[in-house]
């Protein structure tokens, strides 16, 4: 399985949370992982920052939504 990621010259980066009219998420990763705030730690390390917008009905220990360094959402989570 591969990956393949492209620039764009055009590309403006996505609205988070989703707002009609605004330009929308081009993909989404739903990452699991054994520690959320570890991950959240790493990840911010490597560049990402937490979203402003977290859904208020989940356990941020269980669930960060975070951005790439070029505004794409994707989430760490856990079950535990």
């Amino acid at each position: 399985m591969g990956l393949n990621i492209q620039a764009e010259p055009s590309y403006e980066p996505p609205t988070w949370p989703e707002q009609p009219g605004q330009q929308g998420k081009m993909l989404h990763f739903e990452i699991e992982v054994d520690d959320v705030a570890a991950a959240v730690e790493r990840a911010a390390a490597a560049g990402a920052t937490q979203a402003s917008w977290q859904p208020p009905d989940r356990d941020p220990t269980t669930l960060r939504i975070m951005l790439d360094p070029a505004g794409h959402p994707f989430c760490l989570w856990s079950d535990d």
